[in-house]
């Protein structure tokens, strides 16, 4: 995957502004992936270019569920929780080594949102509609049961439980493989590539043909061509329909949502717990991830930069006088929280409605221009929004080409590093083995099979590569890591390692503390940086570890 390296940007530059492609992507989240996946799949040529890094958006803060999203059937959208709901399983059996099921608890109180019998029948509609395996279907628990399973929970009103599947992910991981399988199809992807301006055709000035981009790593202008032109930019949809002179009045609805991070140890949940907010008419969920908690999210107007989206007192406290209302066996304060992250829903406006009343599919606009832009949806749709658009452009495309293409097969195409064959359990024991000479143990392999799946081999063999040369033979898997990142994940710099590649700053931010000048070090080296490059890659990324846990008062 020569095209998915960031030792070869200054060549894939060239190749963007050089040849003409059948589709242009602007927007590298989990939607912009999955139609360069698809498009790439049925043959077209494909650019894909990001303004910052790949999933840096709404891609890498959302809930990391791949979930079939049983609220949605209190606003009785039943087609949407029929798709999504299938969808779980599909994306599963393409990337098992990141989409995995998780057992989630749901608590009954006494004049909660939802009774015993009415949580019966609404996870009987839900696995019908999602077309859940037998085995999978829904249990109910009495209350002596759920105080068993989860005994730091308030047992005053409580009623019960109800436990069912859903799968967890890590959100920025599933873009970078749709990404990097969109590349074994030679798609063609760039992150910090900002979209300036649209180019229109000379002798039909309203039609849109390209794009002028600007390399920010450089800060070079850079001009594209393409037949078809893909607004996939989430948050940012609006700004680039209004780079067209004639965007479709519809607009998007921006509503944030925040996250924060406990260690296990003060926050001893047993399972993934999907639970009322006392005093709101809203749900929200308790992840357990490795030696962490996440707990999210909120869903509040959001009218600021989308660039810098502040965590705010107001948003900490709301989960933690949750956590603490719900968990009387536990007390969480602010100094409690690690870490935490914000993002943004690229929702479709409707008058009148609240945040959480917003319908959460998605929508196709196109303008006179040919620009098509997409919005609303999410994560675990993203293959059929995909599908969607890319059926809506081929007819244009064939047309031009004079040649047919094939119709959409991402539902059989296995993602990126989920080529492995035999019980994972078993696979990480072999992988251990053969690197136990090169300083890996068994707990860094387990790791490395979960964030890489079957690249765990390439980063092995970097590591035998580089072993005889370190001086210190500790740092053998971290450089291994990160040479691999580099040439063949686009990592740029510290921020794209540590935040979107392994969620080290929300799920080992401890570590990375210690440690992420040296990891700095070792990308600007590999890259070849200019002291001004590495020292400003250092400073944002700083910035970023403050802010992850300073949370600004509302004014």
């Amino acid at each position: 995957m020569q095209n998915f390296s960031a030792l070869n940007r200054n060549e894939n530059l060239v190749k963007a502004s050089s040849e003409h492609f059948d589709v242009l992507i602007i927007g590298g989240g989990i939607t912009g992936a999955g139609i360069a996946l698809d498009a790439a799949s049925r043959g077209l040529k494909v650019l894909l270019l990001e303004k910052n890094d790949f999933s840096s958006g709404t891609s890498s803060k959302s809930t990391k569920l791949i979930h079939g999203g049983l609220r949605y059937l209190k606003q009785l959208e039943f087609g949407l929780v029929h798709s999504v709901g299938r969808e779980r399983a599909v994306i599963h059996k393409l990337a098992k080594q990141i989409v995995k099921p998780v057992d989630m608890l749901l608590p009954i109180y006494k004049n909660g949102s939802l009774g015993k019998y009415s949580t019966a029948l609404a996870l009987r509609i839900y696995d019908f509609l999602a077309g859940v395996k037998k085995e999978d279907r829904f249990k109910m628990f009495n209350l002596s049961e759920t105080k068993k399973m989860e005994p730091f929970l308030n047992t005053n009103g409580l009623i019960g439980s109800a436990l069912y599947k859903e799968y967890q992910t890590d959100d920025a991981r599933l873009t970078i493989e749709v990404l990097k399988t969109a590349a074994t199809f030679d798609a063609l992807s760039l992150n910090y590539a900002l979209c300036e301006n649209f180019i229109y055709d000379k002798k039909n000035t309203v039609k849109i043909i390209g794009v002028e981009f600007r390399d920010t790593i450089q800060n070079k202008m850079y001009s594209a061509t393409a037949t078809k032109i893909i607004n996939a930019a989430g948050p940012w949809v609006d700004e680039i329909r209004l780079k067209d002179p004639a965007p479709d009045k519809k607009s998007l609805h921006l509503t944030k949502g925040v996250h924060v991070v406990i260690d296990k140890n003060k926050f001893p949940i047993q399972h993934a717990i999907y639970f009322d907010v006392p005093g709101d008419n809203r749900m929200i969920f308790a992840i357990p991830r490795g030696n962490m908690v996440y707990v999210g999210t909120t869903d509040t107007n959001y009218f600021g930069n989308k660039d810098l989206i502040d965590v705010t007192s107001e948003d900490v406290s709301y989960l933690i006088d949750a956590i603490n209302a719900v968990f009387s066996g536990v007390q969480i304060s602010q100094q409690d929280i690690l870490s935490s992250w914000a993002g943004l829903r690229p929702l479709i406006h409707e008058e009148g409605k609240s945040p959480s009343e917003l319908s959460r599919k998605d929508e196709i606009f196109i303008a006179d221009s040919g620009l098509v832009s997409i919005a609303g949806g999410k994560l675990t749709g993203y293959r059929k929004m995909a599908e969607k658009v890319v059926n809506k452009i081929v007819k244009v495309i064939e047309k031009t080409n004079q040649k047919s293409y094939s119709k959409c097969r991402t539902a059989s195409i296995q993602l990126h590093g989920s080529a492995i064959e035999i019980p994972i359990e078993e696979y990480i024991q072999r992988r251990a083995g053969e690197a136990s000479q090169i300083n890996f143990t068994l707990e860094d392999v387990f790791y490395l099979v979960n964030t890489y799946g079957s690249d765990t081999e390439k980063i092995i063999e970097i590591g035998y590569a580089n072993f005889n040369k370190l001086e210190n033979k500790t740092e053998s898997l971290v450089r291994a890591e990160l040479q691999y990142s580099v040439e063949y994940e686009m990592t740029n710099n510290i921020s794209d390692f540590a935040i979107r590649r392994t969620g080290r700053l929300y799920f080992d931010k401890r570590q990375l503390e210690n440690n992420y000048k040296k990891m700095h070090d070792i990308i600007s080296t590999i890259l070849n940086e200019s002291s001004s490059q590495k020292n400003d890659n250092l400073l944002f990324f700083e910035e970023v570890l403050r802010r992850s846990a300073a949370f600004e008062n509302v004014n």
